[in-house]
């Protein structure tokens, strides 16, 4: 490392530097071949300088990324360490290079601020893997020559402009449209000084900075909100975990005492393990990974001096939440007033922090690979769901479309504004009523300014998404009761526990299942953990005492499946009344019809409940065997299509021959096109997300119901399998304002 310095030192141009560097790699590593290829333009990486092979290939020999070995390294940011490397399938081979004899190859990507500058690579005659330790002394010296590349002003040539438009693609979790400024989660610390003056100066640094991460994690375990923290915990627990690892501190003394800085050597270490585990399908090490990452940037806030995380009052009123992952607790902590938007590497549909974002009507993308490392504080970012896209750094004339669409945004915004108080009311004088879903304490305080009768829907289980472990029965109670409380004469309607399935609670001991949306989830867990339920019923029931309870059980398969549910209920309603406790004065049951097998049983249930919901999202995955958290399935059917709607319709007659009220719950009803088609059909009560009352309400008083009725009637009789123009049709000719 001390002659790496030198070398740094020493004067003379970039190539002459290069050329020391590759020589002195092979001397000390004892290869026959070191070569540093460095990035040009978009994709290009150029063999810039080499020792052992031929001369003349040097700025001739060019790979796109993701083109060999050395493209495949610099697409993946991740090392290669093979014993034959021209049996590897992504083996690319160069004739002007001369590397006919070499066979075993180790790479390692040369990284800036997370960008590949450029691989280094070191190749030799005979057959064998290179030892970890190896692996990591050249991840070293990479670091070195990118800190090499930055001071000589060749980084700028290498990558693209930190500050340049970028387009990143992911998938949308929750609908809408952000503009505003980068927040990053967990800002990273760029480490700029690598090499040391004094190894036992760094290591006494480290040993500060590594007491000081214990105490602080330590003081977070011991004062943090267990009921609030969630998921914070089990990271804590985590980070706890690793700062005590004696492994981990070991490989960082050792990195210290090559010669590095005690924030080059943190970095090391991580980047070794982020190669060893990065690739990995096991989420579990995935998890871990991400622990490790967490806990080596908090270490490397205190080494640099900026060990404090941005406070409420310096984030920006415009913030567009950035992170690699992110638990539904980490997000409640930021003030919903400030954020407008929330990016993810990695989510997906039914992940927790998906949930609690749609819950705070959050525009969200995830799967946005690689925007954390590209990204910086304080830059603009547009989000827009709707074509899955963030533009990082937008160049003038996307800020200009996108500052148009944001206002036409707002001005409609402003029309639901006007009429939010005015009732639902079609122009031929039917009532329709508009509830609003709910999770969170959140959602309901908005309720009134939301517009929304009512809450349809609240959903029970992201009390116990965001806890550390299984709520208590006095913490649910507590809950409940707030919300009764808040509503006042309202109408709440609590779903209870549905997990399962993509809403997996990590406190509980639960089977990894091939398909988790038809598996052991929701009453059907209920049913086979009574205990489980009895204290949520409970709770509800206590919390309830002396006023209306409205209880829906979901994802309910047969009329026996509900009686015994029901039957739960009244059991614990009796036990409690026989300890002398006050119970509600009325209790309404329902269920959800999410099933299409339970279609063709409501003779037989209805008379056993006092209302129905319509959980389109699940009916219509299972109708059609069509996934809807798989982006290879979710578009393969339509709502508006013929047999969703002649099932739709069925089930709206038979409630109206029992004289059941039904209600639509789920995606369906919060588009203004479906929603109307809905009402074709004789829905007249629906429960919406929040951010849908106002468009819906707009189109409901737009339209004269038995008019909509009769032609939505006629347009069934077409046998046309995709309904959705013959609706638009109908909306034109009847002024329906969608």
């Amino acid at each position: 490392m001390r002659r790496l310095r030198q070398v740094m030192a020493d004067g003379g141009d970039r190539q002459e530097r290069l050329d020391k560097i590759v020589q002195l790699i092979a001397t000390s590593m004892n290869t026959a071949v070191c070569s540093v290829y460095l990035r040009r333009g978009r994709d290009g990486l150029e063999l810039c300088a080499t020792e052992g092979l031929n001369p003349d290939s040097v700025h001739k020999t060019v790979l796109h990324i993701g083109e060999g070995l050395v493209g495949d390294i610099a697409q993946h940011k991740r090392p290669l360490n093979l014993a034959d490397a021209p049996s590897h399938p992504r083996f690319a081979y160069r004739p002007e290079t001369g590397e006919d004899p070499y066979l075993s190859f180790v790479g390692v990507p040369v990284l800036r601020g997370g960008d590949v500058t450029g691989v280094l690579v070191v190749q030799n005659t005979t057959k064998r893997n290179f030892a970890d330790q190896e692996v990591e002394a050249l991840q070293t010296v990479a670091m070195v020559l990118a800190e090499m590349l930055s001071a000589s002003g060749e980084e700028t040539a290498t990558v693209d402009d930190a500050d340049a438009a970028q387009l990143f693609t992911g998938r949308g979790l929750t609908e809408g449209l952000a503009m505003g400024h980068v927040v990053l989660h967990e800002p990273r610390v760029e480490v700029t000084r690598l090499i040391s003056d004094d190894a036992e100066e760094e290591d006494a640094r480290l040993s500060a900075a590594m007491y000081k991460l214990r105490r602080n994690v330590d003081d977070l375990l011991a004062t943090e909100d267990v009921s609030h923290a969630g998921e914070h915990l089990q990271v804590l627990e985590a980070y706890r975990m690793f700062a005590n690892d004696r492994g981990w501190i070991r490989r960082i003394r050792d990195a210290i005492a090559t010669g590095l800085t005690a924030e080059a050597a943190v970095e090391q270490v991580n980047n070794a393990m982020r190669a060893r585990l990065g690739g990995r399908r096991d989420a579990y090490l995935r998890d871990r990974l991400h622990d490790f990452e967490d806990l080596s940037n908090r270490l490397l806030r205190i080494l640099s001096g900026r060990a404090e995380l941005a406070s409420e009052d310096k984030l920006p009123r415009d913030g567009i939440l950035l992170a690699r992952t992110m638990g539904p607790a980490e997000l409640l902590d930021y003030d919903r007033k400030k954020l407008r938007g929330l990016v993810l590497e990695e989510s997906a549909l039914g992940a927790h922090v998906a949930i609690v974002a749609r819950a705070l009507n959050l525009p969200m993308l995830g799967d946005v690979r690689g925007i954390v490392n590209a990204a910086r504080d304080g830059q603009e970012i547009i989000l827009d769901t709707d074509s899955e896209e963030a533009h990082l750094n937008p160049p003038a004339d996307i800020v200009a479309a996108y500052s148009n669409r944001a206002r036409l945004r707002a001005r409609r915004m402003q029309r639901y504004a006007r009429i939010k108080h005015l009732p639902a009311v079609t122009r031929d004088g039917d009532t329709v009523r508009l509830d609003k879903n709910a999770g969170l304490m959140v959602d309901v305080e908005t309720l009134e300014d939301s517009g929304a009768d009512n809450i349809g829907l609240f959903r029970t289980e992201l009390q116990f998404m965001v806890a550390a472990r299984l709520p208590r029965q006095s913490e649910q109670e507590e809950v409940y009761r707030a919300v009764l409380d808040k509503v006042g004469a309202r109408d709440v309607v609590f779903r209870t526990l549905d997990v399962g399935g993509d809403k997996v609670l990590p406190y509980l001991n639960m089977a990894v299942e091939e398909n988790p949306a038809m598996g052991w989830r929701a009453t059907r867990m209920a049913l086979d953990r009574p205990a489980l339920v009895r204290v949520q019923l409970r709770a509800l029931l206590r919390a309830a005492a002396g006023r209306k309870l409205s209880v829906m059980f979901p994802l309910i398969t047969t009329k026996d499946e509900f009686v015994i549910s029901r039957d739960m209920l009244y059991a614990e309603r009796d036990r409690l009344q026989q300890f002398g406790h006050k119970v509600p004065e009325t209790i309404e049951v329902g269920a959800m019809l999410e099933v299409p097998a339970l279609v063709w049983q409501l003779d037989q249930l209805l008379p056993e409940v006092d209302f129905l919901s319509v959980g389109t999202n699940d009916l219509m995955q299972f109708f059609f065997a069509a996934d809807r958290g798989n982006p290879q399935t979710s578009d393969r059917y339509d709502f508006l299509s013929l047999p969703a709607l002649r099932l739709l319709a069925h089930v709206r007659e038979l409630c109206a021959v029992h004289r059941v009220p039904v209600s639509i719950c789920g995606e369906l009803g919060g588009r203004p096109l479906e929603a109307m088609a809905l009402l074709g059909l004789g829905y007249r009560r629906f429960s919406l997300p929040s951010a849908s009352i106002g468009p819906v309400k707009r189109m409901v008083r737009s339209v004269n119901g038995r008019r909509l009725e009769r032609a939505v009637a006629e347009a069934l009789t077409k046998n046309r399998i995709d309904m959705r123009a013959p609706m638009r049709e109908i909306a034109d000719a009847q002024g329906v304002k969608l």
